[in-house]
């Protein structure tokens, strides 16, 4: 058994109609990104019951915030939350060896995570975030269900307008579930960024011959510049040679927190100066927010998938790896 959560409903009364196979899922979620109406219309086509031996539509809180702040995602999840939603902890499906936080889990990992959260590899996964951030850390957790090869994963945009809409909501404690069987998967490395991969581009930043590959920085500005401190204590703040900065919130809508339209999007990404001829690296603090980079480049269908990755590392690993003497930690006005 894993616990999830038992809650009370905020508006009840909602149909539950069981339909067979994945067609309806599907024609409901034509895009990476579901609106919360498309979510409310599947949940009720393909709920998730534990005795459903069809696909289920399993809403999957992603909520996290960063170490300086006093809220936890979990605390959040108890609050309000989707119901029936399950909660995916980004601090705990991780590689526990490594030094650096939020790297990877092992296959093996993953598939554990997977089997305790009682999602089978064939269920519709919508993953959400906080009403409070708006979209944040949901597009890590989809990202990673999609290198590790699982592929009926969606974005809800956003659970802050889900609120606000008056979808139904639940609080309460965790509860159990069934686990249940979850194939080892492979991991897809052609989408992930190692440190010695990034480390070979900054360095070769301005060279001739270089590959030309661009680094995108999720990061807020200050911190790119090294004007602003690092939320990690000890961490110097600044930049990889020749990276780009695109704080993640310029991806968002100022209002709604959710991603804008697939042009609004790619024109964000022109102004900024993305080529969308030459391979990409999103990267940010832990890897976290690279992946709201990673989303709208997908949505907006900007560059060729295949010559994108996301930079497991990001900046905690980089400023605790490189060496002073080789100025790849730079700063600016």
């Amino acid at each position: 058994m894993a616990f999830v959560a038992v809650g009370r409903t905020a508006r009840t009364g909602l149909p539950r109609v069981l339909l067979a196979g994945m067609a309806a899922t599907r024609r409901n979620f034509s895009s990476y990104l579901v609106t919360p109406k498309e979510l409310d219309e599947a949940l009720k086509k393909n709920p998730p019951s534990p005795i459903s031996t069809d696909s289920r539509v399993i809403p999957l809180c992603a909520s996290w915030f960063l170490p300086n702040d006093e809220r936890t995602g979990i605390q959040v999840f108890r609050e309000q939350r989707i119901p029936k939603a399950r909660f995916f902890d980004l601090d705990k499906v991780i590689d526990k060896r490594s030094p650096y936080p939020h790297m990877l889990p092992s296959p093996k990992g993953f598939a554990n995570a997977m089997s305790e959260l009682g999602i089978r590899k064939e269920d519709v996964v919508v993953v959400y975030d906080t009403k409070e951030l708006g979209i944040f850390s949901a597009p890590r957790v989809g990202w990673t269900l999609k290198i590790f090869g699982h592929q009926n994963v969606h974005i809800l945009n956003n659970f802050k307008l889900w609120v606000e809409e008056g979808y139904p909501t639940e609080s309460g404690e965790l509860y159990s579930v069934e686990c249940c069987p979850y194939p080892i998967p492979e991991l897809d490395e052609s989408k992930v960024a190692s440190f010695e991969h990034t480390k070979e581009i900054a360095s070769d930043h301005n060279k001739e011959g270089a590959e030309g590959v661009q680094i995108l920085d999720a990061r807020p500005n200050g911190r790119f510049t090294g004007q602003a401190p690092e939320p990690r204590e000890g961490l110097s703040s600044g930049h990889m040679p020749g990276s780009i900065s695109l704080p993640f919130s310029e991806l968002l809508d100022s209002a709604t927190k959710a991603y804008p339209s697939p042009e609004k999007l790619h024109s964000i990404l022109e102004k900024r100066g993305v080529d969308p001829s030459k391979p990409i690296i999103s990267s940010c603090g832990t890897g976290v927010t690279a992946c709201i980079i990673e989303t709208a480049l997908d949505v907006a269908n900007y560059g060729t998938p295949g010559s994108r990755k996301v930079y497991d590392g990001s900046w905690t690993e980089w400023a605790q790896r490189v060496q002073p003497n080789e100025n790849l930690i730079l700063k600016s006005e």
